[in-house]
């Protein structure tokens, strides 16, 4: 079954493009505009007012009710990417949501990932593993963090389209022989995506 989830953000900056939405009313606005066009999940990553990517709940619980009001019974993912905030004040951030997204994108090869997810299934909130890199899939299949995952986010970070292609394939395939059989969703990085 093909599932369309639209990204409405990221960490691109403004300099990249000027469009990127980064306030809860346009992050509403872009996500009634995706939803418009056939997307089934909205995935987004929440700022304070000075414009930093944020895990603090008042940020993100404002992101979440303006893009809820706009876009009804649409499933909203979160990043959860140390980028933003590193272990363990990232678990603290996230433990003090006062509202929570219906999933998140967790980077299985992240320093505290095993303790966030913990944290996540305790608070009701689906997770979506993030494999970065191969050695990501032999520690997701390692840690046992499967059995309580939505589906699989594999995205790999190659530059190239064939590496890309390539590597994905190979953590597909690490997956296969664990006998994971999640839903999967496929994410590149730039010209690769």
């Amino acid at each position: 079954m093909m599932m369309l989830q639209a990204c409405l953000n990221g960490s691109r900056s403004s300099e990249e493009h000027p469009g990127i939405p980064r306030t809860p009313a346009e992050l509403a606005n872009e996500g009634r505009a995706s939803v418009a066009v056939g997307a089934q999940v909205l995935h987004l990553h929440a700022y304070d007012e000075a414009g930093s990517e944020t895990f603090a709940p008042e940020p993100c619980a404002a992101a979440l009710r303006a893009v809820r009001a706009a876009c009804p019974g649409i499933p909203i993912s979160f990043s959860t990417s140390a980028d933003i905030e590193p272990h363990p004040s990232r678990l603290e951030s996230i433990a003090g949501w006062t509202e929570v997204p219906d999933l998140v994108t967790a980077n299985q090869g992240e320093e505290g990932i095993v303790e966030l997810c913990d944290l996540l299934i305790a608070r009701g909130i689906g997770i979506e593993a993030g494999l970065l890199h191969l050695d990501d899939a032999h520690e997701f299949v390692r840690s046992g963090v499967a059995a309580r995952c939505v589906r699989v986010l594999i995205e790999p970070l190659d530059a190239d389209p064939g590496a890309a292609v390539a590597h994905a394939a190979a953590m597909e395939q690490v997956l296969a022989d664990a006998r994971i059989t999640l839903d999967q969703v496929h994410h590149g990085d730039g010209v690769a995506t």
